[in-house]
């Protein structure tokens, strides 16, 4: 999402079951025999030395989330479905099939969020009119907040004798099919100080407008649209010239989000507090730890190793597993990455350091896919002091030895 100037009542909400939360939080164990540290490890540092602060305003990569803009990604979070059409571009399909393409992403998020968030979406399956074509919209890349607002407002209006928009937290707006012009997909935030949308005497801080790119992706969409609203930013590149996933690749959900790899890094579900400050580990000060990880497709463990480096800047390590029917065999190791919160959305907050930069990706794997590191391979950053070693890799992680000098 790039920032816009300065997404009947028939179902219920659903109580995600206490069987999978417990699953969730299960610590796997790992398969690997640590390596002996060269000499013994000073106590690592807080997690807290290592949050960084967030520095651009909007959506980033600090820790300090405003949650008086955004939204908190904790708990039961009540979304309302509705559906609308257009004079020019009247629904001929039911709302059900264009709900099919978005109710999955329940449960993907409450898979990634390690069971602390759920979207219960109440889908409100009629087809409400817009009172314009949908060409006059203007939806393009480059809408404006007015505009996107102004379409939220006519969205809700014509929704509102239906729906009672005072028992929502949000609300997803989905278009017919048949409307061509409604052509991707933006978050809407409320911007402080303004009219905003009101209806049934609560303002609709948050939303997303599905578009007809919804087709194109799949679940997950959802969650990086929604993720926006919790303070995420966009991990593609808004310049294309040097390739528009030439940052993260296929490794968060915030940057491809159909990748083989996508979920959210062990740095961003820290941020919105789906890890614990248990699960990290801080070398904030000089010395050298030991760390067993637990890739982050798993409940449970150590999801990450931290060493800072600046006032705004982190170097972190993770494990990574392929997971799922259409991961590849590449999107296993240890991953590395520098985040700078210092960094607006879309220009690179988070880089991923490629281990393989001048290897050719295996076979069904695209550039960066490849990039954890296996065992026995390390990397160094000598100007900011930062080497991590990969010790040893087993089923569900990997063992790493992260040294700041």
């Amino acid at each position: 999402m790039r920032r816009i100037v300065p997404s009947i009542r028939t179902a219920s909400i659903r109580t995600a079951p206490a069987l999978i939360a417990a699953l969730a939080a299960a610590v796997l164990p790992l398969c690997t025999t640590p390596a002996k540290a060269d000499a013994p490890a000073r106590a690592h540092d807080r997690p807290s030395a290592c949050a960084l602060p967030g520095a651009t305003g909007w959506t980033d990569e600090g820790h300090n989330t405003d949650y008086s803009v955004f939204q908190r990604p904790a708990g039961t979070i009540k979304v309302a479905m509705i559906f609308v059409d257009f004079p020019d571009a009247p629904a001929t399909e039911t709302p059900a099939s264009d709900a099919a393409r978005i109710t999955p992403g329940a449960e993907w998020v409450w898979k990634a969020s390690y069971g602390k968030a759920w979207l219960a979406m109440t889908q409100h399956p009629r087809w409400v009119r817009m009172p314009h074509a949908s060409t006059d919209y203007g939806f393009a890349r480059g809408l404006s907040h007015e505009t996107h607002e102004a379409y939220i407002k006519d969205a809700v209006t014509a929704a509102d004798p239906y729906v009672d928009f005072s028992r929502y937290d949000m609300v997803y707006v989905v278009p017919t099919r048949n409307a061509s012009a409604i052509s991707f997909t933006p978050t809407y935030i409320y911007e402080p100080g303004t009219q905003g949308v009101v209806a049934d005497g609560k303002r609709l801080k948050w939303a997303v407008t599905f578009g007809q790119d919804m087709w194109h992706w799949d679940q997950r969409l959802v969650g990086h649209e929604t993720a926006h609203t919790f303070g995420l930013p966009d991990l593609y590149a808004f310049d294309t010239g040097g390739g528009t996933h030439r940052f993260v690749g296929s490794w968060d959900v915030m940057g491809l989000v159909s990748g083989a790899g996508s979920q959210y890094f062990a740095w961003q579900s820290w941020k919105l507090g789906w890890t614990g400050d248990g699960q990290v580990v801080c070398r904030a000060s000089r010395g050298s730890d030991t760390v067993h990880l637990t890739a982050v497709e798993y409940g449970g463990g150590t999801k990450m190793a931290v060493i800072r480096t600046g006032p705004t800047t982190a170097y972190v390590v993770e494990s990574r597993r392929a997971a799922g029917a259409d991961a590849k065999a590449c999107s296993t190791g240890a991953l590395v990455y520098k985040v700078d919160s210092s960094v607006e959305t879309g220009k690179g907050p988070v880089r991923v350091v490629d281990a393989n930069p001048s290897a050719t990706p295996p076979s069904g794997c695209q550039p960066l896919d490849d990039a954890p590191y296996k065992a026995g391979q390390s990397f160094t950053d000598a100007d900011a002091g930062v080497r991590i070693e990969v010790l040893g890799s087993g089923t569900y992680g990997d063992t790493v030895r992260v040294t700041k000098s």
